[in-house]
C-alpha cells in the first residue's frame, strides 16, 4: 500500500443507493405524540425524527399490527 494517494484525478459520482436510504414525507402528528418522542429523544441524545423512524422500523421488523376496530358504545 502507498503511504499517500493522489485523489485529485478521481472522478466523483453520485451514490446510486442514496435515494433508497431515506425518503422525505409529510405527516400530520398530534402535538402530544411529537412531545412524547421529542422528550424521549432528548433523554437518549438522538433527533426525534430518527427515534420515530427507529420505532417504526421496529414495528416493521416485528410485523406488529395495530387493531383499529372501534368499540361501539352500548347504552
Amino acid at each position: 500500500m502507498k503511504t499517500e494517494y493522489d485523489l485529485s484525478k478521481m472522478k466523483s459520482r453520485k451514490n446510486p443507493y442514496a435515494a433508497k436510504l431515506k425518503k422525505s414525507v409529510t405527516m400530520r402528528l398530534s402535538e402530544d405524540v411529537i412531545s412524547y418522542f421529542k422528550n424521549m429523544a432528548e433523554e437518549k441524545g438522538v433527533p426525534y425524527q430518527s427515534l420515530i423512524n427507529l420505532y417504526l422500523r421496529d414495528c416493521v421488523a416485528s410485523h406488529r399490527k395495530i387493531d383499529i376496530s372501534w368499540q361501539s358504545s352500548t347504552r
